[in-house]
């Protein structure tokens, strides 16, 4: 099915202002990134530690009461989500290098003597340590390097070595740029961020090796046609099944961002925008860098045997 007919867009006349675009996104990606690593940035639990608990009342509850509730257990700065009519919360308190032990205890006592004419239940508890929020960091930005790894690996062996480069650099290019823009937002990293961010570099690499067989197919097929003819074409090509693709992956996940509830909220709206950014890479970032990297190829030999001739 095609949804656009046949195109001829001229997609590499346009790769300045992309990589213009694209450069200023991954600077606030690579920041957000060391902000992170420096713990500035607004870390959940899951990283920075801390404790969680999610409770559901029989009836609605004031937020500013249950506010002043959890104030007096003694954690003033604790994070408070109401939903469900009023009926359930979800409390977060982060870590302040003080032990989290017996925290969750402490903050259902004070709610129970608080509304006790309002019984609660306790859906969800978690207690997370500092050293394992550090542990738990750790291991997911090397879940990150090691799956972009396995990308370049995957690429090299079924295309060439320099694909392998350009569709990790094309990864990591949607993965920072994702996370540039939760940072500006000033959403949490959470482990389902995470989660969600390597989700999202599979689907770009799907992406971008759908277009990148396309022009393998055309190296063969149209030798007579100039480099920057032959990736034009191709990208014009798979264009319809790019769109088209992207339309009903948005549909799916934006039923998710709707429906899905507060929890899976920012899941949702990591792949939204991951499947935006990740299409537009695979048509402006990927497939320009791969003509740019063999027209220096092209530069380079004609030097050399330009300064061969000179010799002789």
């Amino acid at each position: 099915m095609e949804v656009v007919g046949k195109t001829n867009i001229d997609f590499l006349g346009m790769r300045r202002v992309a990589f213009t675009i694209s450069t200023l996104m991954v600077l606030v990606g690579v920041f957000a990134t060391v902000q992170i690593v420096r713990g500035r940035a607004n870390l959940g639990i899951d990283f920075a530690g801390g404790t969680s608990v999610q409770v559901r009342f029989e009836r609605p509850v004031e937020l500013a009461k249950v506010r002043r509730a959890i104030a007096a257990s003694g954690f003033p700065e604790s994070e408070l989500q109401q939903f469900v009519g009023g009926r359930r919360l979800f409390i977060r308190v982060k870590s302040s290098g003080k032990p989290v032990a017996g925290t969750a205890a402490a903050i259902e006592e004070q709610l129970r003597e608080a509304f006790s004419a309002n019984p609660f239940i306790v859906e969800s508890s978690n207690e997370v340590g500092p050293v394992i929020g550090r542990e738990l960091q750790q291991a997911a930005l090397w879940a990150i390097l090691v799956s972009l790894l396995g990308i370049v690996s995957y690429i090299a062996w079924r295309f060439e070595f320099r694909f392998g480069i350009v569709a990790t650099v094309a990864t990591f290019h949607d993965v920072l740029v994702v996370l540039g823009v939760f940072f500006l937002l000033g959403k949490e990293i959470t482990l389902l961020i995470v989660t969600a961010l390597l989700t999202l570099a599979g689907y770009s690499l799907t992406d971008t090796v759908v277009v990148f067989d396309r022009i393998r197919e055309n190296f063969r097929a149209r030798r007579r046609d100039s480099l920057a003819e032959m990736i034009n074409a191709s990208i014009n090509q798979v264009l319809s099944r790019t769109i088209m693709t992207s339309l009903t992956t948005l549909l799916a996940i934006f039923a998710l961002f709707l429906l899905g509830g507060e929890v899976l909220r920012d899941f949702s709206l990591t792949l939204l925008l991951g499947i935006v950014v990740g299409t537009y890479s695979s048509v402006f970032v990927a497939s320009p860098l791969v003509y740019e990297w063999r027209m220096r190829g092209r530069r380079q030999a004609v030097g050399v045997k330009k300064q061969a001739q000179s010799l002789h």
